[in-house]
């Protein structure tokens, strides 16, 4: 059985991903303000720490971005747009 789902039928009572999105769009100037203070608050005490953190953030993303876009097709070409 899948563990998140296992979890999220216990807890919420249906995926966290939905939970998250419904309070990101009742409380978005909330989430704004607390994200860009938290945002404040790290690039102060820990500098150093969060630019390592925004490099792997990024090496990640386009990783992301490199094997789990499109299926994988060898020799696979460009729509030519």
């Amino acid at each position: 059985m899948n563990i998140y789902r296992w979890l999220w039928r216990r807890v919420g009572g249906r995926p966290w991903t939905y939970i998250i999105r419904d309070f990101w769009h009742k409380y978005q100037g909330l989430c704004i303000i607390t994200l860009v203070a938290l945002g404040v608050v790290l690039g102060h005490w820990h500098f150093e720490r969060v630019l390592w953190l925004l490099g792997a953030f990024a090496l990640g993303y386009i990783a992301g971005h490199l094997f789990w876009g499109t299926p994988y097709k060898p020799g696979q070409q460009g729509s030519g747009d």
